[in-house]
């Protein structure tokens, strides 16, 4: 297979443009490299990265996060947003280390094995951290894709068929190369392909680009909302879980009655928690981080 039209100028805005991520260093862990995955999604750089640091200084391997409850990975999730992925960190930080010799997994189908491992992410990891041939497709990529070779503005709002053999046709055929291709892609779409204000004059294949050679039509689908949070049972469930993080013990139900006014949408984002394996509900009447 040969290597892509964009292959070349994009990797070399890379080598230049390329944030300085520890995730990204040479001398980063495969499990480092997971934890930075999991925390990325749906969540910016600026936030990941001291909850990356933090996380990584008190667990630096698989093994180290398994020996603690999982409740420890919640209070340690702080306000990261979608805590319960740090649930799926810690149960893959278990089979980790009770399946796999607490080495996280080079083969791509034992790596979407793990718990809380999809597809995206199990690419990535392959890639990243080991070096492989896999098409990467997060937001950003799906994104300058649709942009340069589909030529439209954003890509659809579910993943397709055809966006995936797009992203395997123009992986570069060295499984080195490819990996880097992986992230300068995604880079490309966080700091220059953007979605609301794309920087073109800065984009190294702009000349290619069909969107940008057509004019750049507007998009023509539904309306894209954007993710609301105020008010919102997500919110509820952010200041319930503030109040057991920050409690070395368990806490009387009180404690939590005060955080939202609301008293139906209160319990229900309680029992939300509740039945996520966020919160555990003692038999004193007491709440606690799981155990």
């Amino acid at each position: 297979m040969s290597d892509n039209p964009y292959s070349t100028p994009v990797l070399a805005w890379y080598e230049s443009h390329a944030r300085d991520l520890p995730w990204r260093r040479p001398d980063a862990s495969p499990w480092s490299i997971l934890v930075s995955e999991i925390m990325l999604q749906q969540t910016p750089v600026v936030r990941v990265l001291p909850a990356w640091n933090a996380w990584m200084e008190r667990w630096p391997t698989p093994a180290d996060l398994a020996r603690e409850p999982s409740g420890e990975a919640v209070r340690m999730w702080n306000r990261l947003g979608y805590p319960r992925r740090a649930l799926r960190l810690h149960a893959c930080a278990v089979a980790i280390t009770e399946e796999h010799g607490g080495r996280v997994p080079e083969d791509h189908a034992t790596l979407l094995s793990l718990p809380g491992v999809g597809s995206y992410t199990a690419a990535a990891v392959a890639s990243f951290a080991f070096g492989q041939r896999h098409a990467i497709l997060d937001t950003n990529v799906r994104r300058v894709l649709a942009r340069a070779e589909t030529g439209v503005q954003y890509p659809p709002k579910t993943q397709t068929k055809a966006e995936t053999a797009l992203a395997e046709s123009l992986l570069p055929s060295a499984p080195s190369v490819a990996a880097r291709w992986g992230v300068a892609v995604m880079e490309l779409g966080a700091l220059v392909c953007t979605a609301r204000t794309p920087a073109c004059a800065d984009c190294p294949i702009a000349h290619q680009c069909a969107w940008r050679l057509a004019g750049k039509p507007a998009y023509d689908g539904p309306p894209r909302r954007g993710q609301t949070y105020a008010g919102t049972d997500r919110q509820v469930r952010g200041r319930l879980l503030a109040v057991l993080r920050d409690s070395a013990h368990p806490v009387p139900k009180g404690a939590l009655d005060v955080v939202w006014d609301d008293h139906v949408q209160r319990e229900r984002a309680l029992d939300a928690l509740v039945s996520d394996g966020l919160v555990d509900p003692l038999d004193d009447g007491r709440y606690a981080l799981p155990g």
